[in-house]
């Protein structure tokens, strides 16, 4: 079989490339804007002519898009979210090869749930910002686009790799330069939310088995589980074996919550500050996977504590 991967350097698209070479029925080919890509193109502004034309002489029997931008303007996220999209599917409607398409979409589409639900794929989408909403637009223009095509929704991924930006991201190298720095206690923003998280290494075995199956529409990605930011700072904190103090910053302007271990020290010390990366998705999301386990066969491996692990031995590594 052989697979056109888009965006394999992005974060979710190495595990996914990992993951599919180590398939040997696979023969894989990665497209991307980087000089280490197989083929060098851009989504954002290259014509559906232009890729059509590839793909015709590639001849994948599957497409995978891991490409995409996080952050940014709405333009921006637009036009790499979206309009990239709309040329995948277009090159794909052109093209000759029949290929089957793998979306990676994001729980962002979702936007805020209501805290203790699970979200099914069903679920009416009312994204809460301009990422969620382009991500939400693509996975329309799959939706509608005729191919046979599958999105997969994932939730909040975790583990080696995690971008700085992400929460988890935030709170290793808020811990790490505390922990440099010897300060005795860590500030820490929007620890009230709640989030699925699913190791990236997850995803991309769910990925391949999308790949390898007859699955349509949208099938969510995740743990199944919602946990609360200050409950992964806390393991975090074990895992990286930081002693002082965690104090959450929720709330009221200069209002501080009890601390997680030990007092407080001197206040005129100013420790180091994480906050909250804004997904605009509230207080709550947690997915609900039964789809992925009934038509995919998948079920998430790696629990979270495993994740933090690996996402601290990266920061570490920085000290």
């Amino acid at each position: 079989m052989r697979v056109l991967l888009i965006g394999a350097n992005g974060y979710i698209g190495r595990y996914v490339a990992d993951r599919l070479l180590a398939d040997p029925a696979v023969q894989l080919t990665a497209l991307g804007r980087g000089d280490d890509a197989d083929v060098r193109f851009d989504l954002a502004s290259g014509s559906p002519g232009a890729l059509t034309r590839f793909l015709d002489a590639v001849h994948p029997g599957v497409v995978v898009n891991c490409a995409g931008a996080t952050r940014g303007g709405a333009r921006e996220l637009t036009r790499h979210n979206t309009v990239a999209v709309a040329t995948v599917c277009e090159a794909l409607r052109r093209s000759g090869c029949g290929a089957r398409l793998v979306q990676i979409g994001c729980s962002a589409e979702y936007g805020p749930s209501q805290p203790g639900s699970s979200t099914a794929e069903d679920a009416v989408p009312r994204p809460g910002g301009p990422y969620g909403v382009s991500k939400l637009a693509a996975t329309e223009l799959v939706l509608g686009s005729g191919l046979d095509a599958v999105v997969l929704r994932v939730f909040s991924p975790a583990g080696p790799g995690t971008p700085a930006g992400s929460p988890l991201g935030r709170l290793a190298e808020a811990m790490r330069r505390a922990m440099q720095s010897g300060d005795g206690e860590l500030k820490l923003g929007g620890l009230g939310a709640q989030r699925d998280f699913v190791d990236v290494r997850d995803v991309a075995r769910a990925v391949h088995a999308a790949s390898l199956s007859a699955a349509q529409g949208v099938i969510n990605i995740g743990s199944g589980r919602a946990v609360r930011l200050r409950d992964a700072a806390a393991v975090l904190a074990r895992v990286a074996g930081y002693g002082g103090a965690l104090h959450e910053l929720d709330g009221p302007p200069g209002a501080l919550r009890p601390a997680i271990g030990h007092p407080r020290p001197d206040p005129d010390h100013a420790p180091p500050v994480a906050y909250p990366y804004p997904d605009g998705c509230g207080s709550w999301q947690q997915a609900d996977v039964r789809t992925a386990r009934d038509r995919l066969g998948w079920r998430p491996r790696i629990g979270l504590e495993e994740s933090l692990a690996d996402i601290w031995m990266e920061a570490a590594c920085r000290i």
